[in-house]
């Protein structure tokens, strides 16, 4: 069976704690990273600064969040390595395919993400319908814009 998409790299990792200032220490203060932007969402319980390492196609989010409200879900506190961003080549065929062998994704379809590229998650377990979740991990898809996809494609050649 062929699958009809490419996983091209790491777009993000999302690191969540109790305070954004104390993630800031460590992630712009020392690492030196660079805060490109916010989001803050009631819905997803989120307050988060949107960082950036690295630059052009192969630029890489790192994502500080904090809850809204430490008492409410999603609890992006509670694990302090939040999620894993996947570039996908072609989003909406991933999704149909690895629906249709078993894997498991979290509600809420695929919809603009924080960076406003088109996203949507893996849920982190199986269930009885869809066997296969990221096992523990909760996975984010992000598709890929053309360069990114184009800059990827030259690099494997």
């Amino acid at each position: 069976m062929t699958r009809p998409f490419k996983v091209l790299g790491i777009q993000q990792i999302a690191i969540g704690g109790p305070s954004k200032e104390k993630l800031r220490t460590l992630w712009v203060e020392k690492f030196g990273l660079e805060i490109t932007s916010t989001f803050v969402s009631e819905r997803e319980n989120v307050d988060e600064d949107i960082c950036a390492m690295g630059a052009g196609p192969f630029k890489v989010e790192v994502d500080l969040m904090q809850p809204l409200d430490p008492e409410k879900k999603p609890a992006v506190h509670t694990t302090p390595l939040n999620h894993v961003g996947l570039w996908i080549d072609d989003l909406p065929k991933a999704v149909e395919w690895l629906s249709a062998n078993g894997v498991r994704f979290a509600p809420g379809g695929i919809r603009k993400g924080a960076a406003g590229f088109d996203i949507t998650f893996l849920h982190p377990k199986g269930n009885e319908e869809f066997p296969i979740g990221g096992e523990g991990v909760l996975i984010e898809l992000v598709q890929a814009p053309p360069a990114v996809v184009d800059a990827f494609n030259r690099l494997a050649a």
